[in-house]
């Protein structure tokens, strides 16, 4: 469920992350909440510790994409702490919670008469209505559309009406009205991430963390599904996990530690004993199968999200 709110503060880079507190970014870490923000040199600095520090510092909460809306809350100095209102979270009925640099946000006015353009393809160039580099945009950026224009569609963001490739795009008419939600889609989609890098917080086609990755797949074929992965757990449709019979290619698999409930990760059925996930820190998003690995053992819920090729859920 998406919490519709008035707001028009919107991310204004092409992914701002969503940090604990001001005080959970370091130093290394200034490329990543700089306007314009340098996601590829920012990752590519940081070793394997600095990457798990983000987890395990409680540092990063999730990540929000180019022309993405958000709840702000309060501002502190340079700072806003906000909701993400397209990421459904317990952690605050209003959207998944956190902060991000004001100079990552920018007041824009929503406009949606013309529907809207998805980005389909992993990272694609935007351009400037005098057709000039603007910025890259990754999978999953939903902009309103203004006009068609010979071979680009004009977009509205944050920095003007833009021009982007309109092969590279989607139309919907509303953001939860694009593709149909089936699972082999899903999964097809989900394919072409393969060896992206893990990252905690991921929400991009930069690094997906597990939950992103699931997330992200979902919403490339136009439903929100929670943000993370406890919360997944608990909605759609349940399945026997016990019956391999009655699993559907594009079904959610989750797991826990042995001897505990409590949700650690989340892949997505593949088909064939086989799933597709963004593992951990250091790793990459990978196709396994799931006999004879750790993950066979730590199965605790099986969920549906996408319907069947036979009908809807």
């Amino acid at each position: 469920m998406i919490y519709h709110s008035s707001t028009t503060w919107v991310c204004s880079v092409a992914v701002a992350t969503v940090w604990t507190s001001p005080e959970s970014v370091r130093q290394k870490d200034a490329p990543g909440f700089e306007n314009p923000v340098s996601l590829t040199k920012w990752l590519e600095a940081l070793n394997y510790e600095d990457l798990l520090d983000l987890c395990e510092g409680n540092r990063v909460q999730t990540q929000v994409l180019y022309g993405e809306p958000v709840l702000i809350d309060e501002i502190v100095g340079d700072w806003a702490k906000v909701n993400c209102i397209w990421q459904f979270s317990k952690k605050d009925e209003r959207g998944y919670p956190g902060w991000i640099p004001l100079a990552q946000l920018k007041e824009m006015e929503r406009i949606s008469d013309f529907g809207y353009a998805k980005v389909r393809l992993p990272k694609v160039q935007l351009f400037s209505k005098h057709r000039e580099p603007l910025l890259v945009v990754p999978f999953n950026t939903i902009l309103p559309v203004i006009d068609d224009l010979d071979d680009h569609t004009i977009v509205h963001t944050p920095h003007g009406n833009a021009l982007i490739l309109s092969e590279d795009i989607e139309r919907a008419p509303g953001i939860e009205s694009f593709i149909e939600r089936v699972g082999v889609e899903v999964v097809s989609c989900a394919s072409k991430f393969v060896d992206i890098p893990y990252f905690w917080g991921g929400m991009s086609s930069y690094g997906y963390d597990c939950s992103g990755f699931s997330y992200n797949m979902f919403k490339g074929h136009g439903y929100f599904i929670p943000r993370d992965a406890d919360d997944q757990a608990k909605h759609g449709e349940e399945i026997d996990l016990n019956d391999t019979s009655k699993w559907e290619v594009g079904d959610l698999l989750f797991f826990a530690n042995e001897g505990s409930n409590k949700v650690r990760h989340v892949g997505i059925y593949y088909g064939n004993g086989q799933m597709i996930h963004s593992p951990s820190t250091g790793q990459s998003t990978e196709i396994i199968i799931l006999a004879g690995t750790k993950y066979a053992k730590e199965l605790c819920a099986v969920s549906r999200y996408a319907r069947t090729e036979e009908g809807p859920l």
